[in-house]
């Protein structure tokens, strides 16, 4: 399982999908979450700008990252 340390209060989804390399853009982490790939905290969710705090965890392609301060 990876971790991302936020430096702020919060990353949104789809920047947190490009931070932990699971996918190489911002549109390629648009059509992931779009299409139902991406769970967060186990439970499928389509809003790319979805705010992602400590504690929340988010799984794409069998990777699970969860999100520290």
């Amino acid at each position: 399982m990876q971790t991302i340390h936020l430096k702020d209060d919060f990353i949104k989804l789809g920047q947190a999908l490009k931070a932990a390399g699971l996918v190489e853009s911002g549109v390629d982490a648009k059509y992931a979450v779009q299409d139902g790939l991406v769970r967060v905290n186990g439970e499928v969710d389509t809003r790319r700008g979805r705010k992602l705090v400590p504690g929340d965890e988010f799984t794409y392609d069998g990777e699970t990252v969860r999100i520290s301060d």
